[in-house]
């Protein structure tokens, strides 16, 4: 097909890349592991974890899963972790050892957990204590047979790993009391791996690495089948594209998303294949830590959303970070508010560089170009080897400008969901495309714009109200903190906008936040009904609002 894109790549970023370089993550972790072995690979709570120290850590953890656990090839483990050194020894080890990872959310619910566990059929889980509670209540209605936990502190040096899980434990109060019998502690799993043999599990494109969950926010959840092909085949394309920025072994990129997030995930796989050094933040929302992690490394790149760079933005110690050797800021999983943009650009000197992807596709599909100067508005141009259309209703390609459904086509792309084939059926076009649910326009050089999620979009009188503009506007005004934009029933138009505001302000009034609305909005997409509330609004893990709460 016609790319017009390419025109806008960099130099030195290629059309292609060669899926064939690696099988799979296995060779991906080895040749990282070889090529950088004394660097530092991963710094957790200031402890660091250099790459050799990874291979031989994840080793350990892939032994004791075959040897000890007795799984075999496409046994799913899931890991229940926020992000804490356990998590790339667990993460690789998983991988090596050829089974399947299955990422949970700590923070999940019984009924959440219970369905993904279930639903994965994980016989071995990862869960850090402190979320051990939640286990307990469901573990009987899983398939879960193996349980390991870990303390916060647990890869720590001694003096540092005892002084940290006594606080966690005895201080703030972070544990509840669980039980869970036979449960086997970290530590002693890898001390236990040490002196087992790890069998070479030969492993090819098409075999599952992930089951990667998603469509929470929708319905019940499912899992995407990522496969080794398809994770090798976005670590690949993201780091040709990071490439034009960042040297091999010279960088230090900063992780605050929590990497059982698709995003965080693949990023790091990312950054990790080009031997930079990964700061984790295991909880971002603790900004006075968060921040003193920052002024305490010398970072060349983060990634983030917009509701992260934000929270940095507003809070006033963040003029005490040092980000002179910044050379790349992403921003990804939900859409870029300009004020955010504008805000950062003055503040760290370098745009956000605004990419997009899904689950669905491991996710990056579509990114701006890391040499751009200025945050650009749009989502970018797709990636190497991946097409993007924008699709009508009758899935056939709209006009350049006209609004449709993103679709896209790439190696990155899912296998499908798992044990799903009617759900995964749905959003295949008949020529292979895969549908986002997003709608956007391409330009005639190939920059791709995105307007809304298809599901939220506001029809009133017929004409289509896209939230993601509402509520860019809206947090424009300097007396909002966020805001989300739905749509309720409504007699005469059929729908009307409902915006849900936190003020910043708390002087702020309906009538002035709707004269502001009025300058830059046309009539039928003005709020008719403006909602105040005091608490945060509901939010995924990684800070996209959760527009259907609101509407309860």
């Amino acid at each position: 097909m016609n790319k017009p894109w390419l025109v806008q790549y960099p130099p030195g970023v290629p059309a292609e890349i060669d899926i064939e370089q690696f099988a799979s993550l296995k060779e991906v972790l080895a040749s990282s592991c070889a090529r950088f072995a004394d660097l530092p690979a991963f710094n957790s709570m200031g402890t660091v974890m250099t790459y050799r120290q990874l291979d031989e850590a994840s080793r350990a953890f892939a032994a004791w899963l075959q040897q000890v656990a007795q799984l075999r090839r496409g046994d799913r483990v899931a890991l229940m972790l926020p992000n804490l050194l356990q998590y790339p020894v667990a993460l690789f080890g998983v991988l090596r050892a050829g089974m399947v990872a299955v990422n949970v959310n700590p923070l999940y619910t019984p009924r959440e957990l219970e369905h993904q566990l279930s639903d994965s059929g994980a016989t071995v889980i990862v869960v850090l204590e402190n979320f051990a509670h939640t286990l307990e209540q469901v573990i009987k209605a899983t398939s879960v047979r193996r349980v390991i936990t870990t303390q916060a502190g647990d890869l720590l040096p001694p003096l540092k790993r005892l002084l940290t899980n006594f606080v966690v434990k005895q201080v703030r109060k972070q544990v509840p009391p669980w039980r869970l019998p036979g449960a086997v502690d970290f530590r002693q799993v890898l001390a236990a791996g040490r002196a087992q043999a790890l069998d070479d599990v030969p492993l090819t494109r098409d075999d599952l690495a992930f089951l990667q969950y998603t469509g929470g926010t929708t319905g019940v959840a499912k899992g995407t089948m990522l496969s080794h092909g398809n994770m090798v085949a976005n670590v690949l394309q993201v780091a040709a594209w990071m490439s034009p920025n960042l040297i091999d072994g010279q960088e230090t990129v900063v992780i605050p998303l929590p990497l059982y997030h698709v995003f965080a995930l693949t990023g790091c796989l990312s950054f990790f294949s080009k031997g930079a050094q990964i700061l984790l933040i295991a909880n971002p929302r603790d900004m006075p830590a968060f921040l003193k992690a920052l002024r305490q490394t010398r970072f060349t790149a983060i990634i983030g959303v917009n509701t992260l760079f934000r929270a940095m933005l507003d809070t006033p110690d963040f003029a005490d970070v040092d980000l002179h050797h910044l050379k790349l800021a992403v921003a990804g999983g939900m859409a870029v508010q300009h004020v955010i943009a504008h805000r950062w650009k003055e503040r760290a000197g370098v745009p956000l560089v605004e990419g997009y992807g899904l689950t669905e596709s491991a996710p990056v599909a579509i990114a701006n170009p890391v040499t751009i100067q200025e945050w650009s508005g749009q989502i970018g141009v797709p990636l190497p080897s991946t097409e993007a259309a924008i699709l009508g209703d009758d899935d056939k390609p709209v006009a350049p400008g006209q609004v449709g459904e993103i679709c896209l086509r790439g190696p990155q792309v899912m296998q499908g969901y798992w044990q799903r084939p009617e759900e995964t059926a749905k959003v295949f076009t008949a020529n292979g495309w895969l549908r986002t649910g997003d709608m956007g326009l391409m330009d005639e050089r190939g920059g791709i714009r995105i307007t809304d999620r298809k599901k939220d979009m506001i029809v009133v009188s017929g004409f289509k109200v896209f939230p993601n503009e509402v509520e860019d506007v809206l947090t424009m005004h300097p007396g909002v903190l966020e805001a989300g934009a739905i749509g309720v029933p409504d007699d005469r138009s059929g729908e009307a906008v409902k915006v849900v505001v936190v003020r910043k302000d708390p002087a702020l009034t309906e009538a002035e936040l709707l004269a502001h609305c009025k300058q830059h909005l046309t009539g039928y997409k003005m709020p008719r009904i403006v909602e105040f509330r005091s608490e945060p609004l509901p939010k995924t893990n990684i800070g996209k609002i959760l527009r259907r709460e609101l509407r309860v």
